[in-house]
């Protein structure tokens, strides 16, 4: 997953649970089961990433592309394996713990299936950063092994500056794809949000830890800011591309 910059991530002020360690933050049952939600969704992001680059790869139009993209793909499996072993370490089965969300990830993705290289390259860069915000934020709430795991899980694999240099050079020599692009990401933005607020509404620990019922958990006033951040930070990327937000 992509991170760009790291201007959404609140500031390093730990107290209740981010304060402390997963054998003590998990003694609460629903804050556990919070977190079994997270890793899973985030465990099927990455896997579904990895196929996303792996099927993007074959539209290179050459073989340094096909190659960079490849070695980006191998980034992805190694943080979905990094999800999968924590899940087992942790006792939880980890396909049981991503099939909750197969379903809407998997629908998210053959919505936006895109047409060409270019659209592809948009998409891991708007859609994958979207999805990388919104855990940063989550992440910040989190104990400090969970966190520091989720954290490094959404390292950027390299995709963000090889994104941006290769749509900035396309639209430099042809400047009405630019045009084309902004639309596509547009509805890549949205569809990336109401996505991640579909899966939070079927989870209820999710969704609790969100809302505040799990200490130190976001207020609803918090969760406005948040995906104002969130915008935010998308209209910074679409200006790097070179697009109109």
């Amino acid at each position: 997953m992509e991170t760009p910059d790291k201007a959404t991530e609140p500031a390093e002020e730990h107290t209740g649970i981010a304060a402390q360690n997963w054998d003590q933050a998990s003694a609460d049952p629903q804050y556990r089961a919070a977190v079994v939600d997270l890793l899973g969704a985030l465990a099927y992001g990455e896997l579904a990433a990895f196929e996303r680059l792996a099927e993007d790869a074959k539209l290179a139009p050459t073989l340094d592309d096909k190659a960079a993209l490849a070695r980006m793909a191998a980034a992805e499996f190694q943080h979905f394996e990094r999800l999968r072993d924590r899940l087992a370490a942790i006792d939880v089965e980890p396909v049981g713990a991503m099939e909750p969300f197969a379903a809407a990830l998997d629908e998210f993705h053959r919505q936006t299936a895109p047409s060409d290289w270019l659209e592809g390259l948009v998409k891991a860069y708007v859609g994958d950063s979207i999805a990388s915000d919104f855990y940063r934020e989550v992440a910040a709430r989190l104990d400090s092994d969970t966190r520091a795991l989720v954290l490094t899980v959404l390292d950027d694999t390299g995709h963000t500056s090889f994104a941006v240099e290769k749509v900035r050079a396309a639209i430099e020599a042809e400047p009405r794809v630019g045009g084309r692009l902004a639309l596509w990401a547009r509805r890549l933005m949205g569809e990336a949000l109401s996505q991640a607020q579909r899966v939070v509404a079927d989870r209820d620990a999710l969704s609790t830890m969100l809302v505040g019922g799990v200490a130190d958990g976001f207020d609803l006033a918090e969760v406005g800011k948040m995906f104002s951040r969130i915008t935010e930070a998308h209209t910074k990327r679409m200006a790097a591309l070179g697009l109109a937000a």
